[in-house]
């Protein structure tokens, strides 16, 4: 016989709902993603932070199939009342997982745990499952999704309409991060399959005479159609658990030569590069709420094509339209930002002079510097022994990127 599987509890913050999200907005993200999930194994507390809520109306209007319990914070277990919510614990257990990322990545596990079937789900986690696994003092892309853009989303959908003109600098960054070229891993080959492509494109649109060119062109349309683009390609056939075509997978002679310097960069396909992950699901509940509110404002969405993009292509991705009904979320549909470009970005887009000085100073952050600060606050002092070999210095840049502490993100 199994051992029964024992009873894990999941603690909700709720403070109100807008429109169609339960805030704060880490209760939302929590919601979505079970619902993306199908995942029943825990038992849902909302944690409401005024007195008057009515319980009826939490659990029909908000929270589609998904079974909740209305919780005043005295009534919460010990180990739970000093955390920040979403928080999950074992029932009659001291042990508690506190934080957004720690919880989702607790929900992802322990879905597949129960159903090894359900590999898209573990796939959330992406490579190595180190997916939003560093935590947001050290990470800045884990501070960006779990921690800056949904405060931000929250401070703008209730900002004086003076406020509301000025696109937060934390979107803004998203914006920029979409932009930036992909690395994944054993990205050379794909590279190299993208340059390939690019190479056949070009020889395919050289003008060729009578019978032969019509059915040129008619391949080439074909092959477009079936696959945009590799990166799509690649993305899509990982999501659905099939494998890249063979005519995709090989590459010619002269292409394998090419030096990697010389190779083309990866577009961004979803947030973290090529592959759906956790990441995506963290952010779409935030950029929903973001799209909608501006669209309602009237604010012209072309400034913010590769978000705009990422939103409609994330869509696409099987299972997120089911969970978005149950969450009773209705997407935007605005497909004339698909072909938006990066140049069409305004000037109302361009980052504050602060923040950039502020990133300036701080292009690493992470390591003991967040601990060193806490320390000092605290009234702790450090005090430092001199380098026993104070001549001994390191070019960081003549090394290569990959050993650089800048590049720890």
């Amino acid at each position: 016989m199994k051992e029964s599987v024992a009873e894990e509890h999941l603690y909700l913050g709720f403070s109100h709902q807008h429109r169609d999200s339960i805030f704060p907005l880490h209760t939302s993200i929590s919601l979505f993603l079970l619902s993306y999930c199908d995942c029943k194994l825990f038992k849902i507390f909302l944690v409401p932070t005024g007195e008057n809520v009515d319980d009826g109306f939490v659990t029909k209007n908000l929270l589609g199939d998904l079974e909740v319990h209305l919780i005043s914070r005295c009534q919460l277990p010990v180990v739970v009342q000093s955390c920040c919510l979403p928080a999950v614990v074992v029932k009659d257990s001291k042990f508690c997982r506190a934080g957004l990322s720690v919880v989702l990545r607790h929900i992802i596990q322990k879905t597949y745990e129960a159903d090894p079937s359900k590999k898209d789900v573990l796939e959330l986690l992406g490579f190595k499952k180190t997916c939003l696994k560093a935590c947001a003092e050290v990470s800045q892309w884990t501070r960006l999704c779990e921690i800056s853009i949904p405060l931000a989303v929250e401070g703008f959908l209730t900002a004086s309409p003076e406020h509301c003109q000025i696109v937060p600098p934390d979107i803004l960054q998203l914006e920029r991060k979409l932009g930036e070229p992909v690395r994944v891993h054993n990205d050379d080959k794909i590279r190299r399959q993208k340059l390939q492509e690019q190479k056949a494109g070009a020889k395919a649109a050289v003008p060729v005479l009578g019978k032969e060119a019509t059915e040129k062109r008619k391949t080439v349309e074909m092959h477009e159609h079936r696959l945009p683009n590799l990166e799509l390609s690649i993305a899509f056939s990982k999501l659905l658990v099939q494998k890249v075509p063979d005519a995709v997978n090989r590459v010619a002679p002269h292409i394998r030569r090419t030096k990697t310097s010389d190779l083309p960069l990866l577009d961004h396909v979803f947030a973290e590069g090529l592959y759906f992950t956790l990441a995506d699901i963290v952010l779409l509940p935030c950029i929903h709420q973001f799209l909608v509110f501006s669209k309602e404002q009237g604010k012209n969405l072309v400034n913010l094509p590769l978000i705009s993009s990422w939103y409609q292509r994330v869509q696409e991705v099987p299972g997120v339209k089911k969970a978005a009904g149950k969450c009773n979320m209705d997407f935007l549909q605005f497909p004339e930002l698909m072909s938006a470009s990066g140049e069409q970005l305004q000037d109302f887009s361009s980052v504050p002079d602060e923040l950039e000085e502020e990133n300036k100073d701080s292009h690493f952050i992470g390591g003991p510097r967040p601990t060193m600060t806490k320390l000092m606050e605290n009234g702790v002092e450090a005090k430092f022994s001199p380098h026993p070999w104070p001549n001994w210095t390191l070019d960081w840049t003549n090394l290569p990127s990959a050993v650089s502490p800048g590049e720890g993100k």
